[in-house]
């Protein structure tokens, strides 16, 4: 059975950080491309950071320079430090894991919200 659990949100003011943490089990987690996604409310769901089973990684414009996505992949666990946040960043954050096979795989984790005040 596929897992993928988040944990790490809340509340913090502007400028403060937080360190998401996305728990896999029941996947190849180092063969799977990992991300991070987020959506806020009346908003469609946007990715956030990317990074591949080679460990190539991408950003969304909006938070390059302030997020750092990073995997471990002996512990299955996939990671986003976010620092200086925004009341823009308040959303629910997800975490996906893809991969190609015989097909297509993608699976979502539940979210964990976090929520920035300004």
């Amino acid at each position: 059975q596929v897992q993928l659990v988040e944990s790490g949100g809340g509340l913090v003011q502007a400028g403060g950080s937080l360190r998401l943490s996305c728990a896999a089990s029941g996947i190849p987690f180092s063969i799977n491309d990992m991300g991070w996604h987020r959506q806020a409310p009346g908003k469609q769901r946007e990715s956030v950071a990317l990074i591949s089973s080679a460990g190539n990684t991408d950003y969304a414009d909006s938070v390059k320079g302030r997020f750092t996505i990073s995997r471990d992949n002996a512990k299955n666990m996939l990671y986003l430090q976010m620092n200086n946040l925004k009341p823009e960043d308040t959303a629910v954050y997800y975490c996906k894991a893809r991969w190609i096979g015989v097909r297509l795989y993608e699976y979502w984790g539940q979210g964990t919200q976090v929520t920035v005040s300004s």
